[in-house]
């Protein structure tokens, strides 16, 4: 595991409503529903987190940020900052967990996801393995479009045993990840969720985009219902994991895309980021198909369901 602590490519700033909160007695609690989730404000009752029943991610209060690129047309500004538990919520809010992730600056998921767009700079550990830095999505193939199946060992550059099956990294996908590679890099590899290769009933995250949705760790947000479009979005906060069905030329419904929601962009709409072919790499920009959920936009279309881990 990469050194926690790390700097963020996207820069934090304080915002007037940042949560500095290490008096516990001053969390007050509310038990709400679809999903099932504990909300925690503070006495004068404003957000402080909210931990969602059986899964990993909890979404946190914190100093405002901008996430952006070039290709972006407009930046998500926000003041949602994503963390793991290292169990799935159970209905009980550990206290010390949360006065300190409060008062946590390091990286979360977000901004380690960010950590991977074009122009991030390598960041490496302690033993000089690159764990971060611009990414690419795959090698060149013969027809001039990229090659999926880099996962993230194949981005490090290093072994990995899945279940007693040893997955050794190949050179042409070195510094490369495609969409669930870049989800397992994120939400594994840094954030520390067990990985699997093969679905292993929800315990871990798998290999593929689809198994993700159908048996990865923590609950379904929005189903998917007989492969049509999603336009309903009051269920989604920042850090879930968005699927797509987007090769219709394939005439088959069967999920071949993922990515992760990072809230909504100044425009208002709901912007992802993922890894793309044609952008060669994760992106939360507007080359090759805009990076939004809604409107009339090739993913925008496409979207079809989301996961909390």
């Amino acid at each position: 595991m990469p050194p926690k602590g790390m700097p963020s490519f996207s820069t934090p700033t304080v915002g007037t409503n940042a949560s500095v909160a290490a008096d516990t007695k001053s969390y007050h609690y509310a038990r709400l529903s679809d999903p099932p989730r504990t909300q925690v404000t503070d006495t004068d009752g404003h957000w402080l987190a909210t931990f969602t029943d059986n899964a990993y991610t909890v979404t946190l209060s914190g100093e405002e940020r901008t996430f952006t690129e070039p290709n972006a047309k407009d930046p998500v500004i926000s003041t949602v900052w994503v963390r793991v538990l290292a169990a799935p919520f159970n209905g009980t809010v550990d206290e010390n967990w949360l006065s300190h992730a409060l008062n946590d600056h390091s990286p979360d998921v977000l901004a380690v996801a960010m950590q991977y767009i074009t122009g991030a700079p390598p960041i490496t550990d302690s033993n000089g393995l690159q764990f971060a830095g611009n990414a690419s999505y795959g090698p060149v193939a013969a027809d001039d479009t990229r090659e999926e199946g880099g996962d993230f060992n194949d981005y490090l550059g290093i072994a990995w045993t899945f279940g007693g099956i040893t997955h050794q990294p190949r050179g042409m996908f070195f510094r490369s990840m495609d969409c669930s590679g870049f989800m397992r890099m994120v939400w594994g590899y840094r954030s520390g969720l067990p990985l699997t290769y093969l679905p292993d009933g929800g315990k871990s995250i798998p290999r593929h985009s689809w198994e993700i949705l159908s048996s990865g760790p923590g609950i379904v947000i929005i189903p998917d219902v007989n492969d049509s479009q999603i336009t309903d979005f009051n269920h989604l906060v920042p850090g879930d994991l968005v699927f797509f069905h987007a090769k219709t030329e394939a005439h088959d419904p069967q999920i071949d895309h993922i990515g992760m929601y990072l809230g909504r962009d100044t425009a208002g709409n709901y912007r992802f980021i993922s890894s793309r072919q044609k952008a060669d790499g994760p992106t939360m920009g507007d080359f090759g198909g805009n990076s939004l959920l809604n409107g009339k936009g090739l993913y925008a279309q496409a979207f079809r369901a989301a996961r909390r881990f």
